[in-house]
């Protein structure tokens, strides 16, 4: 059986475009020694996965698996938002493991979510958690991350693997037509992830301040933020406004493609660190303006994860799933 004492430690990370983080399953559902490791600080994925073994006192690992921030095809991996590139082949045998799973980030959250406590979920609106439903998962950070929850005829769930993040960004008003118009002249094909992460409240900042004629000081994320909640820098308000509304606009859009009447889940780093502005923020109206529609996302409850790791927990159940098909 794939639970047999010497099948543990298992290595868990969730890997993003800025940090990776990693832990050890000691037992079933049990984790500890969780390390964040800046991936700018290594060459390879390797590097920082012995970096974090080595930290650790180099534990026997059997089996691993990694949630990537990046779509997971095939044996090679090419990161979207950083330089690493590995087979996971290779990088298996290199780290002498016997099992290496590689999924994508977003899926590892989506089963991470299935094992919140009360207490890590803030609900913002919303009346009604239909049963049996699917589950949305959506979270901006270093990217826009998406997946979902469908319910299986026995009651489990099984986690989707996509890359809603590069849909086509839908303007739906003048002033982000003006935005689309900035990024389309900057990048060409304009993606919700181009406004829904860290980047992409810079890059909103960078077009309001473009159509004041306001000379763009060098932002930050952080800074932006910190700008906004303090009220000294109206345009930063404007700009987590505007990032609030197109989250809202495209969760809607998840939940209506999805039916996901069981709950929208916002993951990632941002939003918990404005978390008492975004409850109040203009991310539900917008969320709900779908005209014919209004009643039937308005019945629909979000939530904000404020769990620390639900991706390593999330890969850790994935990994699990793997070994008893195996072992079956």
């Amino acid at each position: 059986m794939s639970t047999a004492p010497d099948n543990y430690p298992r290595l868990l990370a969730d890997i993003g475009g800025t940090n990776a983080r990693f832990g050890l399953e000691v037992a079933p559902g049990q984790l500890e020694s969780v390390e964040v490791l800046a991936c700018q600080d290594f060459d390879t994925i390797v590097d920082a996965t012995r970096r974090y073994l080595k930290d650790m006192g180099h534990p026997n690992i059997k089996h691993a698996a990694f949630a990537l921030a990046n779509p997971v095809v095939g044996d090679w991996i090419q990161m979207t938002n950083h330089h690493w590139a590995f087979s996971v082949e290779t990088t298996r045998q290199a780290l002498g493991f016997s099992t290496l799973l590689v999924i994508n980030d977003f899926t590892a959250q989506a089963y991470g979510i299935s094992q919140l406590k009360e207490e890590e979920l803030v609900q913002v609106g919303g009346t009604m958690c239909a049963i049996g439903a699917p589950k949305l998962v959506i979270g901006p950070g270093t990217g826009l991350g998406v997946s979902a929850l469908i319910p299986c005829h026995d009651g489990s769930y099984v986690a989707l693997a996509g890359e809603g993040g590069h849909v086509s960004f839908a303007p739906f008003d003048d002033t982000e037509i003006m935005l689309w118009k900035y990024a389309k002249k900057k990048y060409g094909h304009v993606s919700a992830e181009r406004f829904l992460s860290g980047a992409g409240l810079v890059l909103i900042y960078e077009a309001l301040a473009n159509r004041e004629g306001i000379k763009s000081s060098q932002m930050t994320p952080k800074r932006i933020g910190e700008q906004a909640l303090s009220g000294n820098s109206p345009l930063c308000r404007l700009t987590l406004d505007l990032f609030c509304t197109i989250l809202g606009t495209v969760a809607s859009n998840m939940a209506l493609v999805l039916g996901a009447r069981s709950g929208v889940y916002l993951c990632g780093g941002i939003i918990p660190r404005f978390l008492e502005y975004f409850k109040t923020s203009p991310f539900r109206i917008r969320f709900e303006n779908k005209g014919r529609f209004d009643a039937y996302l308005a019945a629909i409850p979000v939530y904000v994860v404020l769990a620390k790791y639900p991706g390593i927990a999330g890969v850790g159940i994935a990994l699990e799933n793997h070994l008893r098909k195996e072992n079956a």
